[in-house]
C-alpha cells in the first residue's frame, strides 16, 4: 500500500489538491475531518479539552464552540500545543483506523491530508511526501480574502504553523501554487502520474492483495511441507 503524505499550510491550495486527488478515484484520510469528529460531544477528546480549557469553550448544546477555541489556541502558543497533545492521540487512532478500512477495501494508494504532518511525525509513514507550496505575502493575501481578516490577524495564523519554506525543504514532490487554478492542475497531472506508477515491492506487500498473496505462498508451503513429510513415512 503506498501511503503518499499531503501537506502545505492554511490558504495555500492544499484542499484544493485533497479534492483533485478525491475527483481522479484515490481515496484522501482528511486529518481535519478526524479531528473534528475527536471533538465531538462525549468523545474522549471532547472529555479532554473541556476539563483543560473550561465551559466558557461549549455551546448551549455542549458542543464546542469550535470558533471560539480557534481564537483562545491561535493567540496562545502554550494553549495551542496543549491542544494538540490532548487530541493527538485521538487523531492518531482515527486516522490509523480509517486507513485500515481503506486497506480491507483493497485500496493500493491512499493519499494522508495531515496540516501537521511533519510536527505529529507522520511523515516517517508517508512516502512520497507532497507540500503545496504558495509566496508568504499571496497566502496571506488569499487569507484575508478568504476569511475577512485583517492583515494582522492573517500573519499571527500563518506564523503560528510552521513555515512552509520549511515544509518545502523536506518535500518529495512540491506544488507551487502562486498562480492561476489551471496552473494548479496541470502541476496536478504531472503529481498524478508520479504517485500512480506500480507499487514497489514493499508497497506491495503492505497492500491487502500482497498480505493474501503472502497468505497463500505460506498456505501453499506448509501443505507441501506436510505431503512431502507424508512421503517420507511411507
Amino acid at each position: 500500500m503506498r501511503i503518499v503524505g499531503l501537506t502545505g499550510g492554511i490558504s495555500s491550495g492544499k484542499s484544493t489538491v485533497s479534492n483533485l486527488f478525491k475527483s481522479h478515484g484515490i481515496p484522501v484520510v482528511d486529518a481535519d475531518v478526524v479531528a473534528r469528529a475527536a471533538l465531538n460531544k462525549g468523545t474522549g477528546g471532547w472529555r479532554k479539552v473541556v476539563a483543560a480549557f473550561g465551559q466558557e469553550i461549549l455551546l448551549e448544546n455542549g458542543e464546542v464552540n469550535r470558533p471560539r477555541l480557534g481564537q483562545i489556541v491561535f493567540s496562545d502558543p502554550d494553549k495551542r500545543q496543549l491542544l494538540n497533545r490532548l487530541l493527538a492521540p485521538h487523531i492518531s487512532s482515527g486516522i490509523f483506523w480509517e486507513i485500515v478500512k481503506l486497506w480491507m477495501k483493497g485500496h493500493k494508494i491512499i493519499v494522508l491530508d495531515v496540516p501537521l504532518l511533519f510536527e505529529a511525525k507522520m511523515d516517517k509513514f508517508t512516502k512520497p511526501i507532497i507540500v503545496v507550496w504558495v509566496d508568504p505575502e499571496i497566502q496571506i493575501q488569499r487569507l484575508m480574502a478568504r476569511d475577512g481578516s485583517s492583515e494582522e490577524d492573517a500573519r499571527g495564523r500563518i506564523n503560528a504553523q510552521m513555515s512552509l519554506d520549511v515544509k518545502r525543504s523536506k518535500a518529495d514532490i512540491i506544488i507551487d501554487n502562486c498562480g492561476s487554478l489551471d496552473d494548479l492542475n496541470e502541476q496536478f497531472q504531472k503529481v498524478l502520474s508520479e504517485v500512480s506508477k506500480p507499487l514497489t515491492w514493499t508497497e506491495f506487500w503492505r497492500s491487502r492483495q500482497g498480505a493474501l498473496t503472502a497468505l497463500a505462498l505460506v498456505t501453499l508451503g506448509v501443505l507441501l511441507c506436510r505431503k512431502a513429510f507424508n512421503s517420507d513415512d511411507l
